[in-house]
């Protein structure tokens, strides 16, 4: 999934649970949750091949993406701050990827990345780029409409 319906469904998780320490660990597993289903994610082959040349490009990329996931949250949501700490929660675990890339040979990044791409099993299953996107949209929309709740 991209980063803004992780950033979304996290938000959205933070806006209807109400132990915080439950919401904010709901948050973080729903990033395993949403990556089982089909779905289109940025190219990272960039820099697994070394070619840092491309990473400004990507990083522009992930910083939209934030940002607008942002800017959705402060739309439709009531602002408080438990759905942002939910909403970057969600972010977690693609955060420890970009870790492994940074800090490299170090076990517990190394596990984490091998169980997250596992997670993603369904990546090499023949399943059009139309279904992968909707998958999407249709959980940013799930997501935006529980956040006006």
């Amino acid at each position: 999934m991209i980063l803004l319906v992780h950033l979304l469904f996290g938000a959205a998780i933070g806006s209807t649970v109400k132990n915080i320490p439950l919401a904010i660990v709901l948050a973080f597993l729903s990033h395993y949750f949403l990556d089982l289903i089909p779905h289109i994610d940025y190219p990272v082959k960039s820099t697994e091949k070394n070619q840092w040349h491309k990473i400004l490009i990507a990083f522009l990329k992930v910083a939209t993406d934030i940002c607008a996931g942002i800017l959705l949250i402060l739309i439709f949501s009531k602002n408080q701050p438990i759905i942002y700490i939910c909403g970057f929660a969600a972010l977690i675990p693609d955060g420890l990827t970009v870790l492994k890339y940074l800090i490299p040979n170090q076990k517990i990044l190394e596990a984490h990345y091998r169980l997250h791409q596992k997670i993603h099993f369904l990546e090499d299953k023949k399943i059009s780029k139309f279904w992968r996107i909707t998958s999407q949209v249709i959980v940013a929309l799930i997501s935006i409409i529980t956040l006006r709740i």
